[in-house]
């Protein structure tokens, strides 16, 4: 089981990051964008931002750790139940949410 403290720690580990909040809810920042929510006003999921074919792929996969509501449809954001994932696998999708987000020069810095 996974937490948001968990979630601060991952992120926390990547350049540029700044843990504030969005719609009144704990999130993670880079630049100033959003790339991480605690979705608190509803089941308390984590909303990470990705593709829409990586999206898919994960709902795909039929893992209980991944949803999307019809709030989502259309838009480049997983639900993922921190009760469930594995916290290597919550590493990678923070990782990969903080590059989609992230200024050039602070994915370079990570990079070298």
């Amino acid at each position: 089981m996974q937490t948001w403290d968990d979630v601060v720690r991952l992120a926390s580990r990547l350049p540029g990051v700044e843990i504030s909040a969005s719609y009144r809810t704990p999130a993670a920042k880079v630049g100033g964008r959003t790339f991480l929510r605690l979705r608190t006003e509803a089941e308390g999921w984590l909303v990470v931002m990705c593709e829409l074919d990586e999206k898919e792929a994960m709902l795909a996969s039929g893992s209980p750790a991944f949803h999307t509501t019809p709030h989502y449809d259309g838009y480049g954001a997983i639900l993922v139940d921190l009760d469930v994932i594995d916290g290597g696998e919550l590493g990678e999708l923070i990782e990969q949410a903080w590059r989609r987000k992230a200024p050039v020069t602070l994915r370079r810095q990570l990079d070298d």
